[in-house]
């Protein structure tokens, strides 16, 4: 199945990488994909790598969990960007994050169920 990015870029000058269904905050991924989007790599690795230490905050908080698996998906694709031949140093991050499809966990008869937030995420890395 292909996946549908919400950023269209050529695929000659950019990577891109795909989280799909994580386990974090749908809420808490917009966030920090409005504050690392637009940043060069260097710099949008080097926030959410605060954010994960603990030395760097947003808006007061830090969004450990959340910063972790956005990195993981930075670095996959700055590891595309690579492995196309692109200059990695001097592209562009364009992340959007959307919400997955809900899990719901059962419960006794007749008491609520559960649901569990799930997000998908969508890193594009485009050469200026």
């Amino acid at each position: 199945m292909i996946m549908k990015y919400a950023n269209q870029t050529n695929p000659k000058k950019s990577a891109r990488s795909y989280g799909k269904n994580m386990r974090i905050s749908t809420k808490s991924s917009v966030t920090l994909c409005k504050a690392i989007n637009g940043l060069r790599v260097d710099k949008a690795e080097g926030l959410l790598k605060g954010l994960v230490e603990g030395k760097r905050d947003l808006h007061g908080k830090y969004y450990t969990k959340t910063a972790h698996n956005i990195l993981d998906i930075l670095v996959s694709a700055k590891s595309n960007a690579e492995s196309k031949g692109l200059e990695v140093e001097s592209m562009v991050v364009k992340a959007s994050a959307h919400k997955g499809f809900r899990l719901w966990t059962p419960r006794r008869f007749k008491l609520a169920r559960t649901a569990a937030k799930n997000t998908s995420i969508q890193m594009v890395l485009e050469a200026r």
